[in-house]
C-alpha cells in the first residue's frame, strides 16, 4: 500500500484500466493527444486492481495526469485529452 502511495505522487500519465479494448482505447487517444500537443510524456498502463483502486477509482478506463484522477469511467477522444492536459 505505501508503494501504491508513492507511485501516485509520479509525475506523468498513467491510464488505469484491465487492458480491455476501452483501455488501449484510451490510451491510443492519449498518446495521439500528447504527440499533437508536442509533450514529452512516458504513458504508464495500470492494471493492478489493488493500485487502482489507491486512485479512488471504481470504473475504468481512467486518465491520471501528474498524481491526480482527471477521467475515469469513458474513453475519452483525443480533443476532449488534448483539453484536460491542456489546463
Amino acid at each position: 500500500m505505501q508503494n501504491a502511495e508513492k507511485k501516485k505522487q509520479e509525475q506523468g500519465i498513467k491510464i488505469l484500466g484491465s487492458g480491455c479494448a476501452k483501455c488501449m482505447e484510451l490510451e491510443k487517444a492519449t498518446r495521439t493527444a500528447i504527440s499533437d500537443l508536442q509533450l514529452d510524456y512516458e504513458i504508464e498502463h495500470i492494471t493492478d486492481f489493488a493500485e487502482i483502486a489507491s486512485y479512488g477509482v471504481m470504473s475504468t478506463p481512467a486518465l491520471v495526469f501528474n498524481g491526480e484522477v482527471i477521467s475515469y469511467g469513458k474513453v475519452l477522444t483525443v480533443d476532449e485529452v488534448k483539453a484536460l492536459l491542456s489546463k
